[in-house]
Protein backbone atom coordinates (compact mmCIF):
# COMPACT_ATOMS: atom_id res chain seq x y z
CA UNK A 1 0.00 0.00 0.00
CA UNK A 2 1.23 3.66 -0.88
CA UNK A 3 0.03 6.32 0.62
CA UNK A 4 0.58 10.06 -1.31
CA UNK A 5 -0.83 13.45 -0.60
CA UNK A 6 -3.13 15.32 -3.79
CA UNK A 7 -5.13 18.16 -3.18
CA UNK A 8 -8.59 17.72 -2.53
CA UNK A 9 -10.33 18.19 -6.11
CA UNK A 10 -8.10 15.26 -7.11
CA UNK A 11 -9.56 13.19 -4.46
CA UNK A 12 -12.91 12.02 -5.63
CA UNK A 13 -13.58 8.45 -6.34
CA UNK A 14 -10.62 7.62 -4.27
CA UNK A 15 -10.01 5.73 -0.21
CA UNK A 16 -8.99 7.95 2.67
CA UNK A 17 -5.72 6.36 3.99
CA UNK A 18 -6.61 7.87 7.69
CA UNK A 19 -9.58 9.26 9.20
CA UNK A 20 -10.29 12.82 9.36
CA UNK A 21 -11.79 14.77 12.84
CA UNK A 22 -14.24 17.57 13.14
CA UNK A 23 -14.71 19.37 15.93
CA UNK A 24 -18.25 20.54 16.99
CA UNK A 25 -17.22 23.15 19.12
CA UNK A 26 -20.70 24.46 20.17
CA UNK A 27 -21.30 20.91 21.58
CA UNK A 28 -18.02 20.28 22.42
CA UNK A 29 -17.67 17.01 20.56
CA UNK A 30 -15.46 15.96 18.45
CA UNK A 31 -15.79 12.40 16.06
CA UNK A 32 -14.47 11.30 12.99
CA UNK A 33 -15.76 12.71 9.88
CA UNK A 34 -14.75 10.75 7.57
CA UNK A 35 -13.25 6.80 8.10
CA UNK A 36 -10.19 5.93 6.64
CA UNK A 37 -10.94 3.57 3.34
CA UNK A 38 -14.26 6.26 2.83
CA UNK A 39 -14.12 6.81 -0.95
CA UNK A 40 -14.03 10.75 -1.83
CA UNK A 41 -17.18 11.87 -3.41
CA UNK A 42 -18.00 15.34 -5.12
CA UNK A 43 -20.46 15.94 -2.22
CA UNK A 44 -18.25 15.34 0.38
CA UNK A 45 -16.39 18.38 -0.66
CA UNK A 46 -17.73 20.87 0.99
CA UNK A 47 -17.50 19.75 3.72
CA UNK A 48 -13.95 19.00 3.90
CA UNK A 49 -13.30 22.64 3.05
CA UNK A 50 -15.52 23.48 6.21
CA UNK A 51 -13.16 21.14 8.07
CA UNK A 52 -9.92 23.41 6.81
CA UNK A 53 -8.81 20.48 4.46
CA UNK A 54 -7.14 21.37 1.17
CA UNK A 55 -5.22 18.03 0.51
CA UNK A 56 -5.77 14.92 1.68
CA UNK A 57 -3.92 11.24 2.23
CA UNK A 58 -5.00 8.52 -0.19
CA UNK A 59 -4.42 5.00 -0.22
CA UNK A 60 -3.23 3.26 -3.36
CA UNK A 61 -3.49 -0.18 -2.80
CA UNK A 62 -0.51 -2.65 -4.15
CA UNK A 63 -0.76 -5.81 -5.72
CA UNK A 64 -1.40 -8.72 -2.73
CA UNK A 65 -2.92 -6.03 -0.57
CA UNK A 66 -5.98 -7.51 1.01
CA UNK A 67 -8.62 -4.17 2.28
CA UNK A 68 -9.77 -4.68 5.77
CA UNK A 69 -12.98 -5.40 5.18
CA UNK A 70 -12.35 -8.11 2.79
CA UNK A 71 -9.86 -9.41 5.30
CA UNK A 72 -12.57 -9.51 8.20
CA UNK A 73 -14.68 -10.69 6.02
CA UNK A 74 -12.56 -14.01 5.15
CA UNK A 75 -12.10 -14.68 8.20
CA UNK A 76 -15.83 -14.22 9.64
CA UNK A 77 -16.93 -16.72 6.45
CA UNK A 78 -14.70 -19.61 7.97
CA UNK A 79 -15.16 -18.93 11.78
CA UNK A 80 -19.27 -19.16 11.43
CA UNK A 81 -20.58 -22.21 11.96
CA UNK A 82 -24.18 -23.53 13.02
CA UNK A 83 -26.44 -21.06 14.64
CA UNK A 84 -24.05 -17.84 13.97
CA UNK A 85 -24.63 -15.25 11.41
CA UNK A 86 -21.52 -12.72 9.82
CA UNK A 87 -22.61 -9.40 10.18
CA UNK A 88 -21.03 -7.19 6.55
CA UNK A 89 -17.71 -5.35 7.40
CA UNK A 90 -18.30 -1.91 9.54
CA UNK A 91 -14.99 -0.21 9.48
CA UNK A 92 -12.67 -3.22 9.09
CA UNK A 93 -14.46 -4.85 11.78
CA UNK A 94 -16.86 -7.76 11.51
CA UNK A 95 -19.22 -9.95 14.04
CA UNK A 96 -20.74 -13.25 14.77
CA UNK A 97 -24.29 -12.67 16.06
CA UNK A 98 -26.01 -15.77 17.48
CA UNK A 99 -29.35 -16.67 15.51
CA UNK A 100 -30.58 -18.62 18.42
CA UNK A 101 -30.31 -19.04 22.24
CA UNK A 102 -28.04 -21.54 23.63
CA UNK A 103 -24.34 -22.50 24.78
CA UNK A 104 -21.03 -20.63 22.96
CA UNK A 105 -18.90 -23.29 21.49
CA UNK A 106 -15.53 -23.15 20.35
CA UNK A 107 -11.86 -23.85 20.97
CA UNK A 108 -9.71 -21.34 22.73
CA UNK A 109 -6.64 -22.40 20.96
CA UNK A 110 -8.36 -20.90 17.69
CA UNK A 111 -8.87 -17.55 18.75
CA UNK A 112 -5.13 -17.88 20.20
CA UNK A 113 -3.83 -18.79 17.19
CA UNK A 114 -5.49 -16.42 15.04
CA UNK A 115 -4.04 -13.81 17.79
CA UNK A 116 -0.07 -14.88 17.50
CA UNK A 117 -0.31 -12.36 14.47
CA UNK A 118 0.05 -9.13 16.47
CA UNK A 119 -1.90 -7.44 13.16
CA UNK A 120 -5.18 -9.85 13.38
CA UNK A 121 -7.86 -9.03 16.53
CA UNK A 122 -9.50 -11.96 17.01
CA UNK A 123 -12.19 -11.08 20.48
CA UNK A 124 -14.92 -13.30 21.92
CA UNK A 125 -16.45 -13.89 24.59
CA UNK A 126 -15.79 -16.53 26.95
CA UNK A 127 -16.62 -20.77 25.52
CA UNK A 128 -19.23 -22.73 26.72
CA UNK A 129 -21.23 -19.68 28.18
CA UNK A 130 -24.89 -19.39 27.59
CA UNK A 131 -26.27 -16.48 24.98
CA UNK A 132 -29.12 -14.87 23.73
CA UNK A 133 -30.58 -14.84 20.14
CA UNK A 134 -29.21 -12.00 18.84
CA UNK A 135 -26.15 -11.39 21.37
CA UNK A 136 -22.65 -10.87 19.38
CA UNK A 137 -20.09 -13.41 20.23
CA UNK A 138 -17.31 -12.24 18.73
CA UNK A 139 -15.63 -9.74 16.95
CA UNK A 140 -12.43 -9.32 14.83
CA UNK A 141 -10.49 -7.40 12.20
CA UNK A 142 -7.00 -6.70 11.06
CA UNK A 143 -5.07 -3.21 12.78
CA UNK A 144 -3.88 -1.93 9.54
CA UNK A 145 -5.77 -0.47 6.73
CA UNK A 146 -4.55 -3.39 4.64
CA UNK A 147 -2.71 -6.80 5.04
CA UNK A 148 -0.62 -8.81 2.26
CA UNK A 149 -2.99 -11.59 0.97
CA UNK A 150 -0.49 -15.10 2.43
CA UNK A 151 -1.13 -13.94 6.45
CA UNK A 152 -4.47 -13.37 5.35
CA UNK A 153 -4.68 -17.02 3.91
CA UNK A 154 -2.38 -18.18 7.46
CA UNK A 155 -5.21 -16.90 9.30
CA UNK A 156 -7.65 -18.37 7.50
CA UNK A 157 -6.23 -21.57 7.39
CA UNK A 158 -5.41 -21.52 10.99
CA UNK A 159 -9.15 -21.13 11.62
CA UNK A 160 -10.21 -24.06 8.80
CA UNK A 161 -7.74 -26.29 10.90
CA UNK A 162 -10.03 -25.93 13.84
CA UNK A 163 -13.62 -26.29 14.73
CA UNK A 164 -15.61 -22.97 13.78
CA UNK A 165 -17.72 -21.17 16.34
CA UNK A 166 -21.10 -22.27 17.02
CA UNK A 167 -23.92 -22.14 18.77
CA UNK A 168 -25.72 -25.25 20.69
CA UNK A 169 -29.12 -24.17 20.70
CA UNK A 170 -31.63 -25.23 23.63
CA UNK A 171 -34.30 -27.78 23.23
CA UNK A 172 -37.61 -27.47 25.12
CA UNK A 173 -37.29 -29.50 27.68
CA UNK A 174 -39.91 -30.77 30.08
CA UNK A 175 -38.45 -30.44 33.97
CA UNK A 176 -39.89 -32.23 37.22
CA UNK A 177 -39.17 -30.69 39.90
CA UNK A 178 -38.84 -32.73 43.70
CA UNK A 179 -38.52 -30.67 46.74
CA UNK A 180 -37.59 -32.96 49.87
CA UNK A 181 -37.58 -31.98 53.54
CA UNK A 182 -39.64 -32.96 56.29
CA UNK A 183 -40.10 -29.55 57.11
CA UNK A 184 -41.53 -28.89 53.89
CA UNK A 185 -44.31 -31.72 53.75
CA UNK A 186 -44.85 -30.69 57.08
CA UNK A 187 -45.62 -27.37 55.93
CA UNK A 188 -43.23 -25.48 58.69
CA UNK A 189 -41.22 -23.95 55.79
CA UNK A 190 -41.90 -22.89 52.58
CA UNK A 191 -40.80 -24.07 49.31
CA UNK A 192 -38.50 -21.19 47.72
CA UNK A 193 -36.93 -22.69 44.72
CA UNK A 194 -40.16 -23.10 42.12
CA UNK A 195 -39.86 -19.29 41.38
CA UNK A 196 -36.62 -19.30 41.13
CA UNK A 197 -36.18 -22.82 38.73
CA UNK A 198 -39.47 -20.80 36.42
CA UNK A 199 -36.87 -17.55 36.04
CA UNK A 200 -33.72 -20.18 35.22
CA UNK A 201 -36.40 -21.81 32.54
CA UNK A 202 -37.70 -18.94 30.91
CA UNK A 203 -34.43 -18.02 29.96
CA UNK A 204 -33.70 -22.22 28.70
CA UNK A 205 -36.81 -23.00 26.29
CA UNK A 206 -38.02 -24.91 29.18
CA UNK A 207 -40.59 -25.92 31.02
CA UNK A 208 -41.91 -27.05 34.74
CA UNK A 209 -43.85 -30.19 33.88
CA UNK A 210 -45.13 -30.56 37.76
CA UNK A 211 -43.67 -30.36 41.33
CA UNK A 212 -43.63 -33.16 44.09
CA UNK A 213 -43.20 -32.92 47.90
CA UNK A 214 -40.97 -35.92 49.95
CA UNK A 215 -39.75 -36.47 53.01
CA UNK A 216 -35.69 -37.71 53.88
CA UNK A 217 -36.76 -40.75 52.50
CA UNK A 218 -35.03 -42.52 49.83
CA UNK A 219 -37.53 -44.78 48.86
CA UNK A 220 -40.23 -41.67 48.55
CA UNK A 221 -37.50 -39.26 46.60
CA UNK A 222 -36.41 -42.56 44.33
CA UNK A 223 -40.39 -43.55 43.14
CA UNK A 224 -40.93 -39.65 42.67
CA UNK A 225 -38.15 -39.91 40.25
CA UNK A 226 -39.98 -43.19 38.90
CA UNK A 227 -43.03 -41.50 38.74
CA UNK A 228 -41.74 -38.30 36.83
CA UNK A 229 -39.75 -40.35 34.47
CA UNK A 230 -43.06 -42.69 33.87
CA UNK A 231 -44.82 -38.90 32.94
CA UNK A 232 -42.11 -38.35 30.05
CA UNK A 233 -39.55 -35.89 32.01
CA UNK A 234 -36.60 -34.75 30.00
CA UNK A 235 -34.80 -33.68 33.04
CA UNK A 236 -35.60 -34.44 36.72
CA UNK A 237 -33.86 -32.11 39.54
CA UNK A 238 -34.31 -33.07 42.98
CA UNK A 239 -33.21 -30.22 45.62
CA UNK A 240 -32.18 -30.46 49.30
CA UNK A 241 -30.70 -33.53 51.34
CA UNK A 242 -27.56 -33.41 49.19
CA UNK A 243 -25.05 -32.83 51.89
CA UNK A 244 -22.77 -35.53 54.09
CA UNK A 245 -25.08 -35.51 57.07
CA UNK A 246 -26.37 -39.24 57.62
CA UNK A 247 -30.18 -37.88 57.12
CA UNK A 248 -29.66 -36.83 53.27
CA UNK A 249 -30.94 -39.71 51.42
CA UNK A 250 -31.08 -37.60 47.89
CA UNK A 251 -27.82 -39.09 46.29
CA UNK A 252 -28.49 -42.12 47.10
CA UNK A 253 -32.26 -41.87 45.42
CA UNK A 254 -30.37 -40.60 42.34
CA UNK A 255 -28.35 -43.32 42.07
CA UNK A 256 -31.02 -45.90 42.62
CA UNK A 257 -32.75 -44.97 39.57
CA UNK A 258 -29.59 -43.41 37.32
CA UNK A 259 -27.86 -45.63 34.89
CA UNK A 260 -24.56 -43.71 34.96
CA UNK A 261 -23.54 -40.72 36.97
CA UNK A 262 -21.76 -38.13 35.46
CA UNK A 263 -20.42 -36.41 38.84
CA UNK A 264 -21.01 -35.51 42.49
CA UNK A 265 -19.37 -32.38 43.79
CA UNK A 266 -18.36 -29.71 41.66
CA UNK A 267 -14.93 -27.00 41.68
CA UNK A 268 -17.88 -24.11 42.44
CA UNK A 269 -19.23 -22.41 44.80
CA UNK A 270 -21.79 -22.14 45.97
CA UNK A 271 -23.52 -25.70 45.03
CA UNK A 272 -20.44 -27.53 45.22
CA UNK A 273 -22.79 -30.63 46.56
CA UNK A 274 -24.38 -30.38 43.02
CA UNK A 275 -24.88 -33.85 41.23
CA UNK A 276 -25.65 -35.12 37.98
CA UNK A 277 -26.90 -38.64 36.77
CA UNK A 278 -28.27 -40.18 33.51
CA UNK A 279 -31.63 -42.41 33.94
CA UNK A 280 -32.83 -44.55 30.81
CA UNK A 281 -36.47 -42.87 29.73
CA UNK A 282 -39.26 -46.56 30.28
CA UNK A 283 -40.76 -44.72 27.00
CA UNK A 284 -38.07 -45.13 24.25
CA UNK A 285 -34.83 -45.21 26.35
CA UNK A 286 -33.41 -42.05 25.78
CA UNK A 287 -31.12 -39.67 28.17
CA UNK A 288 -32.65 -38.00 31.21
CA UNK A 289 -30.70 -35.85 33.66
CA UNK A 290 -31.65 -35.99 37.04
CA UNK A 291 -29.81 -33.36 39.04
CA UNK A 292 -29.19 -33.58 42.80
CA UNK A 293 -29.17 -29.60 43.69
CA UNK A 294 -28.07 -28.68 47.19
CA UNK A 295 -30.24 -26.40 49.33
CA UNK A 296 -28.21 -23.22 48.33
CA UNK A 297 -30.57 -23.03 45.33
CA UNK A 298 -33.43 -21.87 47.11
CA UNK A 299 -31.17 -19.18 48.51
CA UNK A 300 -28.56 -17.84 46.29
CA UNK A 301 -29.25 -16.12 43.09
CA UNK A 302 -26.77 -17.96 41.03
CA UNK A 303 -25.03 -21.41 42.14
CA UNK A 304 -23.34 -24.17 40.41
CA UNK A 305 -26.94 -25.46 39.05
CA UNK A 306 -26.85 -22.51 36.95
CA UNK A 307 -23.53 -23.40 35.28
CA UNK A 308 -25.07 -26.98 34.65
CA UNK A 309 -28.37 -26.27 32.88
CA UNK A 310 -27.17 -24.68 30.05
CA UNK A 311 -25.23 -27.82 29.13
CA UNK A 312 -28.01 -30.13 29.86
CA UNK A 313 -30.32 -27.82 27.95
CA UNK A 314 -28.14 -27.78 25.01
CA UNK A 315 -27.63 -31.99 25.14
CA UNK A 316 -23.98 -31.68 26.26
CA UNK A 317 -22.61 -33.65 28.42
CA UNK A 318 -20.12 -31.93 30.39
CA UNK A 319 -17.74 -34.43 31.44
CA UNK A 320 -14.17 -33.11 32.78
CA UNK A 321 -15.41 -29.61 32.19
CA UNK A 322 -16.96 -29.72 35.66
CA UNK A 323 -13.42 -30.36 37.03
CA UNK A 324 -12.37 -26.88 35.34
CA UNK A 325 -14.94 -24.70 36.94
CA UNK A 326 -12.91 -23.87 39.71
CA UNK A 327 -11.73 -21.15 37.02
CA UNK A 328 -14.17 -18.25 37.57
CA UNK A 329 -16.30 -20.62 39.56
CA UNK A 330 -17.03 -18.85 42.82
CA UNK A 331 -19.85 -16.43 42.69
CA UNK A 332 -19.15 -12.75 43.52
CA UNK A 333 -22.67 -11.86 44.53
CA UNK A 334 -22.93 -8.79 43.02
CA UNK A 335 -25.31 -6.54 44.26
CA UNK A 336 -26.53 -6.05 40.93
CA UNK A 337 -26.66 -9.73 39.43
CA UNK A 338 -25.67 -9.34 35.83
CA UNK A 339 -25.45 -13.51 35.12
CA UNK A 340 -24.72 -14.45 32.26
CA UNK A 341 -22.92 -11.32 31.62
CA UNK A 342 -19.44 -12.61 34.36
CA UNK A 343 -17.00 -15.48 34.43
CA UNK A 344 -19.28 -17.45 36.48
CA UNK A 345 -21.49 -17.71 33.57
CA UNK A 346 -18.27 -19.43 32.04
CA UNK A 347 -18.35 -23.32 31.38
CA UNK A 348 -14.88 -23.56 31.80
Amino acid sequence: MKITTIPLEEAIGLPLAHDLTQIDAKNHKKSARFKKGQVITEADLETLRGMGRENLSIMEMSPGDVHEDDAARQLGEALCGDNLRLMEPSEGRCNLVAESSGILWYLAETVNRVNQDPDWVLSALAPHRPVLAGQVVAGFRIRPLVMEDYRVERAVAAVRGSKPFMILPFMPLKVGLITTGKEIVDKKVEDAFRPKLLEKLSRLNGSLMGQRFCTDSLEQISEAIAAFLNEGADVVICTGGMSVDADDKTPGAIRSRCRKISFQGTPALPGAMLMLGWAASPEDGRDVAVIGAPACVAFDERTALDKLLPFVFAGIEPGDLVRRWGVGGLCEHCQTCHYPACSFAAGS
